[in-house]
């Protein structure tokens, strides 16, 4: 089973029992709206287009409205079904939906306090630093310094090239993935100038 059907299953697993109301950390989304959306992303391509091109967001609003109008249960369930048999997603399911699955399993694990992160296996925290390694320049495109991501293991990646000494990053891959998606509750370490880590921190890594 790959990795992004384990992760899917954990994450219904995870939001069945914090509930419906539970909250994440998608903004004021709850964990009915967190899979209201995921089941518009794979099951409505004509509204979830409105989540890349802002002239359809409103499409994409309403539509995820109605959706949301669907139990709990009857959403989770469609979650984990996953994208259906004519879904462009279906065949790619295990590389479209990794990063999918894998942060919004944390975005409600994480919402609770007293979180703290899975010991993943190694072979899982391989196959995240691959994903990072494929969206960190887009991440971190508008970092104000140099920046480097670095893993326990002592494999780096440059997230954004700059003048001077890069601000590094270091954590696990998984940790360091959920940062390049703009999410704050992590476990990592930041290294350099105290201006420059500031800076980098603060940078805004939203789509």
């Amino acid at each position: 089973m790959s990795l992004a059907r384990r992760e899917r299953l954990a994450l219904v697993a995870t939001m069945t029992e914090a509930g419906p109301a539970a909250p994440t950390l998608c903004g004021t989304w709850t964990a009915h709206d967190l899979a209201a959306h995921l089941v518009v992303r794979e099951r409505r391509p004509d509204a979830a287009l409105g989540i890349l091109v802002p002239p359809l967001a409103g499409y994409l609003d309403k539509v995820q409205t109605e959706i949301a109008r669907q139990s709990f249960a009857q959403l989770l369930e469609l979650v984990r079904t996953g994208p259906p048999w004519w879904s462009p997603l279906r065949p790619v399911d295990a590389m479209a939906n990794l990063t999918e699955m894998f942060i919004h399993h944390e975005d409600v694990r994480r919402a609770e306090p007293g979180w703290e992160p899975r010991q993943l296996a190694a072979a899982d925290e391989d196959r995240l630093w691959k994903a990072l390694r494929a969206v960190a320049r887009t991440a971190y495109r508008k970092s104000p310094v140099a920046l480097v991501l670095a893993n326990p293991a002592g494999a780096e990646i440059t997230a954004h090239r700059g003048d001077g000494t890069p601000v590094v990053l270091t954590g696990t891959p998984s940790e360091l993935l959920l940062h390049a998606f703009g999410r704050d509750e992590v476990r990592i370490t930041a290294t350099g100038d105290d201006d420059a880590v500031r800076a980098a921190l603060a940078t805004d890594r939203s789509v």
